[in-house]
């Protein structure tokens, strides 16, 4: 049913001289109308304004130098907000030919639209009449529509015609959430020492019994350039110092444990020779170590193979047996997948795995800091990359970008995740902070951001909404 409300408001009133409303207005309106209604009536810089005071202000001037009805005649201007089913109407503005007002004078009467018109005689009416209005401010009035009615009465109050015109909408402004979560950030230990190491697995192929490394030998090229390359990748940085290398070979469970030690520490051997061929690392520099049968690594394989006998073959391998008994017993027991793991598992089971350690320098100027951080950030400590984002105002993007390039490089460090987690609260996203609270630990910081990602998931993870600041 439609909400129509027509009354005479105390707010209300229409300014019969030329002059301004002043009010502090909390909105206004987007859009300033300029239009001329079948009456002859302009209307310029309508405006619609929320005020402090919570009433929708109207605010317009009425040209009504064309407004000049016949003698028996009557225009009546009535404004009015909209928005749906719900409206109200706004004071009106009547002007009346000669002898139409005298009869309302003459016979005592309320004019056309009642006691809350304004109403003028023809040649009394000024040309310019400044209009505002107030009424009470509610909910639906957002969205809403300024609009006037022009209505032409003849006698006997008969309408000979009417028409309406849209003024001005309003809609309230978005208003920010003032929102400043209570987030404690955790100044990480500085490293005495920055220790790291590289690690990989070359896969380097022996004719049967052989143990010295041919590196024109199916693809140990390949797999030796790999070895030269994350030696180099560090060695010839000038913020690192190169500890040691480790070498430690793999032989696959196929044939006798004995013979498979003996591959095994040969060809690691042979690995180490070649590689101290190439550079000139001091005596000691290269640490060795082997393991005949890669027992671990068959497992691995099994264990997430679709192997018919698959449980039967892990409880060989988890059994007590002596590592020859094993692969016997795997062998007869189960040949058919026997023959897979022997084609499909045991080559790769042949490996050597290497490690290079190194020493990164400390860095101490914010500016070289804060270089490395785009350009090498691995080089970084997380006490360093703490410097370069204190060197930024807390919150902003430089701020942010530190805190969550550290957790890139520090994917499992609390202390990392934290001050990630921080960074990204800070900027409203709340599906990044609950990733990084997973690995934050339990401490009181990171219940102060647990705490701080349940107040943003209440607002929805939009700290802007309609209406509320």
């Amino acid at each position: 049913m439609k909400n129509r409300i027509n009354t005479s408001l105390s707010a209300l009133a229409v300014l019969l001289c030329c002059g301004a409303l002043t009010a502090s207005a909390q909105a206004v309106s987007v859009q300033d109308a300029s239009v001329q209604s079948l009456s002859g009536l302009k209307v310029s810089g309508a405006t619609l304004t929320h005020t402090p005071e919570d009433s929708l202000s109207v605010l317009m001037t009425l040209d009504l130098s064309e407004v000049r009805p016949s003698s028996n005649r009557a225009v009546v201007l009535t404004p009015y907000v909209v928005h749906g089913t719900d409206s109200v109407e706004l004071p009106s503005v009547g002007i009346y030919g000669r002898n139409r007002y005298l009869y309302y004078v003459r016979e005592g009467k309320s004019q056309l639209t009642g006691a809350s018109e304004h109403s003028f005689r023809v040649k009394d009416c000024p040309s310019s009449l400044p209009y505002t209005a107030s009424v009470p401010y509610t909910g639906w009035m957002d969205g809403s529509e300024l609009k006037i009615t022009s209505r032409i009465y003849g006698c006997c109050s008969d309408i000979l015609d009417e028409g309406s015109n849209l003024l001005a909408s309003y809609t309230e402004p978005v208003k920010e959430i003032i929102w400043a979560p209570d987030l404690a950030y955790i100044t990480p230990a500085a490293e005495t020492v920055k220790s790291r190491d590289l690690q990989g697995r070359a896969y380097i192929d022996f004719p049967v019994n052989v143990t010295e490394i041919r590196a024109d030998y199916r693809g140990n090229a390949v797999e030796l350039a790999k070895i030269r390359a994350t030696i180099d990748s560090v060695r010839q940085d000038k913020d690192i110092t190169l500890t040691s290398l480790s070498i430690k070979g793999f032989a696959s469970p196929e044939g006798s444990y004995a013979a498979n030690e003996r591959l095994a520490r040969g060809r690691t051997l042979s690995l180490k020779s070649h590689v101290e061929k190439l550079y000139a690392f001091p005596k000691d520099f290269i640490k060795t170590s082997w393991e005949a049968e890669d027992w671990a690594g068959l497992r691995e394989y099994v264990a997430g193979s679709s192997l018919k006998n698959r449980d039967a073959i892990l409880a060989i391998i988890d059994g007590d047996l002596k590592p020859d008994a094993k692969e016997w017993k795997i062998r007869s027991t189960y040949p058919a997948d026997y023959r897979t793991l022997l084609a499909e598992v045991y080559p790769g089971l042949r490996h050597s795995d290497y490690r290079v350690d190194y020493v990164i320098r400390q860095f101490s100027d914010v500016e070289e800091i804060r270089r490395l951080v785009v350009s090498d950030p691995q080089k970084l400590s997380l006490n360093e990359f703490y410097i370069a984002a204190q060197s930024y105002e807390a919150g902003s993007e430089d701020f942010i970008r530190v805190m969550e390039t550290a957790v890139k490089v520090y994917p499992d460090d609390a202390v990392a995740n934290l001050n990630a987690a921080n960074a990204a609260l800070l900027r409203k996203d709340a599906e990044s902070a609950a990733r990084y609270l997973q690995k934050a630990g339990d401490g009181p910081e990171a219940g102060k951001a647990r705490k701080a990602l349940e107040e943003l998931r209440a607002l929805g993870g939009e700290l802007k909404t309609k209406g509320i600041y």
